[in-house]
């Protein structure tokens, strides 16, 4: 691992790298989207925690609340190194904004490519009480529009989660005999007995252990619907709206939402069952939806089979997926012809 300062006033950075090995593989071949949001999640806890500790006030671990949208821009290879760099980019009084970029680097020829970009948000939690978040070092900005732009940012963000937590309260609930290509035929869902390896200095689970679930979860609904190989295209903001403690047992749950042409969308959401003599009952920890794509043996997309939707409920599930794609569609679209723009005009200066 390295790091350096950034020029200025402006906030510290980190690299983080490592050699991928084929445990990293999915079954395609190239390496596991849960893989990859583990080392960024990694990489964010560590510039957080370590800024969080650089003031005046008690020791604190950062941990995390929030991923924004990320996607798999190109696939990372076995036996590629993946460089993992993190940059604190805002800060408010009890919360850390990380900005992860990826980059796969073929050690053999020296190409490079990036294969991620993410922004993660942290809360520092204290040592001594786990249940109290401490304020926040503040960083010193280049220029100030980058404060207002960050802080535009954070109420964005807060206010996103508070919407999705409370429309948290689905379950699924097991199909008997279900079709193909219906939601019930392809819904999947794992048990995962949360372990000391699994946890932070506080004894709960790291996000990256808990997001490397989610998207195995996620993988198995894709390839249950689908019967190719797939891989993860994206995956919409991941809110972390409860802490998980160590010695819970934790259910990871996904369901096909809406399909496209050529792309799934999942919903998962992670229940956790505390201790055995707690009076608190089961919970909603993290909520979160996946794109996959299918793929053939030689790599490329394949069509998409028509997801089937039965109740009143999963069409309403289906319509607010398609809104959601089309969303992205179009910035996709809008962001591609600024490029275009910015290109052609560099061309004629």
């Amino acid at each position: 691992m390295s790091e350096r300062g950034a020029a200025g006033p402006g906030p510290a950075t980190i690299q983080v790298s490592r050699i991928m090995r084929p445990d990293d593989a999915n079954i395609a071949g190239n390496v596991h989207g849960g893989t990859v949001l583990k080392m960024i999640e990694e990489a964010g806890a560590i510039i957080s925690t370590r800024h969080c500790n650089s003031g005046q006030g008690e020791p604190c671990v950062a941990a995390l609340a929030r991923v924004e949208r990320t996607d798999f821009l190109s696939p990372m290879c076995i036996g590629e190194v993946a460089n993992v760099s993190a940059e604190i980019t805002y800060t408010s009084k009890h919360s850390v904004e990380v900005q992860v970029n990826v980059m796969s680097e073929n050690i053999l020829t020296g190409a490079k490519k990036v294969t991620n970009k993410a922004t993660l948000w942290y809360v520092p939690l204290s040592l001594k009480n786990v249940n109290k978040v401490v304020e926040v070092p503040p960083i010193q900005y280049m220029h100030k529009e980058q404060e207002d732009e960050g802080r535009k940012r954070y109420e964005e963000q807060k206010l996103d989660r508070l919407e999705t937590k409370q429309r948290n309260g689905d379950v699924i609930l097991p199909v008997i005999n279900p079709e193909p290509h219906t939601v019930g035929y392809s819904q999947s869902s794992l048990i995962h007995l949360v372990g000391p390896s699994d946890c932070t200095l506080l004894g709960f689970v790291h996000g990256g252990v808990t997001m490397k679930l989610m998207d195995e979860v996620a993988g198995i609904v894709a390839a249950r619907h689908c019967k190719t190989n797939i891989v993860t295209a994206s995956v919409d903001a991941i809110n972390f709206h409860e802490k998980i403690k160590k010695g819970s047992v934790i259910t990871i749950s996904g369901r096909m939402t809406f399909t496209s042409n050529k792309s799934m969308e999942i919903e998962v959401f992670v229940d956790a069952d505390p201790f055995v003599d707690e009076p608190q009952e089961r919970y909603r920890a993290v909520s979160a939806f996946f794109t996959y794509v299918s793929l053939s043996k030689e790599g490329k997309p394949l069509p998409v089979p028509q997801l089937l939707t039965e109740s009143e409920e999963e069409k309403r599930r289906f319509e607010e997926g398609k809104g959601r794609y089309l969303q992205t569609k179009a910035k996709r679209q809008a962001q591609m012809m600024q490029q275009a723009q910015m290109m052609q005009q560099a061309a004629q200066h």
